[in-house]
């Protein structure tokens, strides 16, 4: 936006210069193609009348010295004819055709006008002249005249003129680059804040105090906008928090009492009773899933780890689990690769890609961890997901219709996204070859030091 405005400026600023220069230009060229005329003119009146008494006298020894001179001084040409066209004198090289000036003359005429000269133009003009009194013409006068002082003058002047549009033209564009800087500066700094709020830094601010006061007006609105969206973000992130926290109480409570509720049943109702205390154990697991995303979404700093040796602590554990299952876990990590994260989020996201391995890929499948760079693959050769799911697969209690009565929160991986997000990564559930799934997290370099 910031070019538009300035091309549209300038190209309105090259309008007004034009309008202005282009006439002023011509104006002063026939000002000074007319001055031109005005002295040659008075030369060739003159002319005229040495002509008319050298033809009522018939001596013309003061009229061939006078034009000789006169060529020679200032480089013209002069042509003396009767009133017949016969050459009387003449002094000078005429390289021009002058029948048409000659009849002009003979007719009693002058030569008015000349056309407005420019820097490139032919270097004499031709001016004519009747010689003679009243209606009793003797003869006419034609003078080549040259025009280089005049046209020197004009092309300096032609020059200076568009020395000073130049000029004009870049501090317009100056002028009109800091114009635009100080009316697009708070649309700038709008456009940043609500780059780094959708980022998920919702202090980002815009300074209400620059730029015109219809955009002053608007920073302060989207300023109370955002405080009115970070304040409501506030309250629901930590109502989730003190209710999933004020919920493990009561929670643990009720489990506590159904299991002591064992002993005293009948065999008709432990079936009951093991459902009962699985259901116990998912809301659990819900409320602890809830819990984690609450503190992850009021706010976590990414720290410098060393993601190798986080995966390698976890990947023991889980090892045996996948051992006694029957599947195949196998590893390829480096001694040590750091990388920028959330402390933990490395070691968070591979246990909910191994989980969901481990309840979805078949007995004899295989499930590989690989850190190449600051990229974590999690993949497994299980059943996978069709494209659709794998687009929703990271949105919060989602579930494969497939997978419904599979135990978990549907938190999983939406918990893992958020972590990433956090850590200034992405994470992206894609299609393993031949089949599967692959979790992919990639992760930003360690901070320069």
């Amino acid at each position: 936006m910031r070019r538009r405005l300035v091309t549209t400026f300038t190209a309105l600023i090259v309008l007004v210069i034009t309008a202005l220069a282009v006439p002023l230009g011509f104006a002063y060229a026939s000002h000074r193609s007319g001055r031109l005329l005005l002295d040659r003119r008075a030369d060739a009146t003159r002319f005229a009348e040495l002509a008319d008494r050298a033809a009522r006298e018939g001596d013309r020894s003061a009229l061939v010295p006078e034009i000789t001179r006169y060529a020679e001084l200032y480089g013209a040409a002069v042509r003396i004819r009767d009133r017949d066209g016969a050459l009387v004198a003449e002094a000078g090289a005429m390289d021009a055709d002058d029948a048409a000036a000659t009849r002009t003359a003979l007719s009693g005429r002058t030569t008015e006008d000349l056309p407005p000269l420019g820097p490139f133009d032919p270097g004499r003009v031709l001016i004519a002249e009747p010689a003679g009194r009243d209606a009793q013409l003797t003869g006419a006068v034609l003078l080549l005249a040259p025009t280089e002082r005049a046209r020197r003058d004009i092309g300096l002047v032609w020059a200076a003129l568009a020395l000073g549009a130049l000029a004009v033209l870049g501090c317009s564009a100056l002028a009109g680059r800091g114009l635009a800087r100080w009316i697009l500066r708070p649309v700038t700094e709008l456009d940043r804040t609500t780059g780094a709020i959708a980022g998920g830094d919702l202090e980002a601010r815009v300074a209400p105090d620059v730029g015109p006061a219809e955009l002053r007006r608007l920073k302060a609105r989207f300023n109370a906008m955002a405080d009115a969206v970070a304040t409501a973000m506030d309250r629901q992130r930590t109502f989730v928090a003190d209710a999933s926290h004020e919920l493990r109480t009561p929670l643990a409570v009720l489990s506590l009492r159904l299991e002591n509720l064992q002993p005293h049943l009948d065999a008709a109702g432990t079936a009951e009773h093991e459902e009962a205390m699985a259901e116990i154990d998912r809301l659990g697991t819900l409320v602890g899933d809830m819990l984690a995303l609450a503190e992850i979404e009021a706010g976590v700093v990414a720290e410098d780890v060393d993601a190798a040796a986080e995966l390698r602590k976890r990947l023991k554990h889980w090892k045996d689990a996948f051992d006694a299952q029957g599947l195949t876990l196998s590893a390829d990590l480096p001694d040590s690769r750091r990388v920028r994260a959330v402390p933990g989020t490395v070691a968070r996201i591979a246990d909910t890609a191994l989980s969901n391995a481990r309840k979805f890929v078949p007995e004899g499948g295989t499930v590989s961890v690989r850190l190449d760079g600051t990229v974590l693959r999690v993949a497994d050769d299980g059943p996978g997901l069709p494209a659709d799911a794998r687009a929703q697969a990271l949105g919060r209690f989602w579930r494969s219709a497939d997978h419904a009565n599979v135990p978990g929160s549907g938190l999983g991986l939406a918990i893992a996204a958020e972590l990433a997000k956090a850590s200034g990564g992405t994470l992206a559930v894609l299609p393993n070859t031949p089949r599967g799934l692959i979790v992919e997290l990639r992760l930003p370099p360690p901070a320069p030091h």
